[in-house]
């Protein structure tokens, strides 16, 4: 007679094997692109170490200076245009990430994930430490940081097309926006963790707010060559299903006579049977552009990561001198932010997965980010309590349509049921949707940092447009997505149609 299974084992036999393979890669994959963002945080951080109110700061006895305004100030930094001189910094690496994203999707569908991503994040963890090593070996070239930004740039395009089209392999539509929307918290997890390490060192040696970051993502890289598996079918695991057909006959019982029809943002289209058959050659960036909804949520995430990248590189900056932190202080203050935007993501793919409204939910909730980015701007600093609020608030609303976009909304187009089962369009649709959103990263920052010499107000109010123009360009989307709630077109949970 055999005896009863300890209460931990039977948890663990009651995963297939299956489960188990999922839940280790999307374990993988969320610690990798943690490393990624980790990487990408110290240098909103370093900001305000480089460029201080040297007044404040106490002068050891022994320096020989010559200019009393800025001898604590890192050069070339020191000088009057120094905001200037940090959007010329971050703007190297976010026009070459945006340029680079186009690129790294039409290579990561021809290449291997795992040794794409390996190559990744060790280049992207060299230059991370290269320029913290500009403190240790004196070096006061802009040309030095531009340039190593520029390559970080390059080397960081690998992450995102390649972690999602992984997870994309791995599992289907069912609860996509929830699951994808647990796993996009990394993004803010790697940005606190950046902040909290980039804090530990900037007031001492700001260097290693470069250097520890730089070695962790490196490590990751490693730990991908040896463990990443790409797809199911790689260790005789059940790939997933990407299209229900038996929930379309509900809606369509016609289909079963000759013809199949999908509903494709209220349209319907007609395919024949025998036109749906498994290709694996790698889709065209035309192509991938053709897709129904790949235009508009990559115009949307334009202007969506704009306001997003702006309070990346911005936010402690701005708490530094509106609330009038230290630089550790406005970094640790920062990350309420992206803790928000953990809560974001996730309420955004749960209303989405209900709903099936991926461009409803994101409108509703861009509406709703443009009044509270006027509040915080206005109120947000006048008590701890207000500021811990309406970071945590701004954060949810900011983040919550960026994370949906870049994951869930991305999967779904690129697995669209007019690809006829192509697995390989993934990468190339998700490069598409984030280097058109990474052009409004570089843009975010770079204005951010030609306005504020004019008061933050200005600053604020380019944020609220951007989150406007961002809601216009879905009209459509939410437009069709209505139509299908009121009746006019049956409405299929878990946004089928893309």
């Amino acid at each position: 007679m055999k005896s009863s299974l300890a209460p931990g084992i039977r948890l663990i036999t009651s995963f297939s094997r299956d489960s188990w393979y999922r839940g280790f890669i999307l374990f993988l994959t969320f610690l990798f692109y943690t490393a990624y963002h980790l990487s990408r945080k110290p240098i909103s951080i370093v900001k305000s170490e480089l460029h201080r109110n040297c007044s404040t700061v106490i002068r050891p006895a022994d320096l020989n200076i010559t200019n009393n305004a800025t001898w604590c100030d890192w050069a070339p930094f020191d000088q009057d245009n120094y905001q200037t001189l940090f959007g010329v910094v971050d703007n190297s690496f976010l026009v070459a990430y945006a340029i680079g994203m186009f690129f790294s999707g039409i290579f990561g569908e021809r290449l291997p994930l795992r040794y794409y991503l390996s190559f990744g994040m060790l280049m992207s963890g060299l230059f991370t430490v290269l320029f913290g090593l500009g403190f240790y070996w004196n070096i006061h070239s802009l040309g030095y940081y531009a340039f190593i930004q520029v390559m970080n740039g390059l080397m960081q395009t690998t992450g995102w097309p390649a972690v999602v089209a992984c997870v994309g392999n791995w599992f289907g539509k069912g609860k996509r926006g929830f699951i994808m929307g647990v796993w996009n918290s990394h993004t803010s997890v790697g940005n606190i963790l950046g902040s909290l390490i980039a804090g530990v060192y900037v007031s001492s040696a700001w260097g290693m707010s470069f250097i520890v970051p730089g070695l962790i993502i490196a490590s990751t890289g490693i730990l991908c060559f040896f463990f990443l598996v790409e797809k199911p079918e790689d260790v005789n695991c059940t790939p997933p299903q990407h299209h229900h057909d038996q929930e379309s006959s509900e809606t369509e019982p016609a289909e079963n006579i000759q013809n199949s029809s999908h509903v494709v943002y209220g349209t319907i289209t007609t395919e024949s049977p025998g036109d749906v058959e498994e290709h694996t050659e790698a889709i065209s960036f035309c192509g991938a552009l053709s897709i129904p909804g790949v235009v508009e949520f990559s115009l949307c995430l334009l202007f969506a990561k704009l306001v997003s990248y702006t309070f990346l590189y911005w936010l402690p900056l701005y708490i530094s001198n509106v609330a009038h932190f230290d630089a550790r202080e406005a970094g640790d203050m920062s990350t309420l932010f992206d803790v928000g935007g953990i809560v974001g993501g996730i309420t955004a793919g749960l209303v989405s997965d209900y709903t099936g409204g991926r461009a409803t939910t994101c409108c509703a909730m861009l509406l709703l980010a443009a009044p509270m980015l006027f509040l915080y701007n206005y109120i947000g600093q006048r008590s701890i309590g207000t500021t811990i609020g309406m970071l945590l608030v701004c954060g949810g609303l900011v983040n919550g349509p960026y994370a949906l976009i870049t994951t869930a909304v991305s999967a779904d187009l690129g697995t669209h049921e007019s690809l006829r089962g192509n697995s390989r369009a993934l990468s190339t649709v998700t490069a598409i949707i984030d280097g058109t959103g990474s052009i409004g990263a570089a843009l975010g920052p770079l204005l951010a940092g030609l306005i504020s010499p004019t008061g933050w107000n200005n600053v604020f109010y380019m944020l609220i447009s951007a989150d406007v123009l961002a809601c216009l360009f879905l009209s459509r989307l939410v437009y069709k997505e209505a139509h299908g709630w009121c009746g006019r077109v049956p409405r299929v949970r878990g946004f089928k149609e893309i």
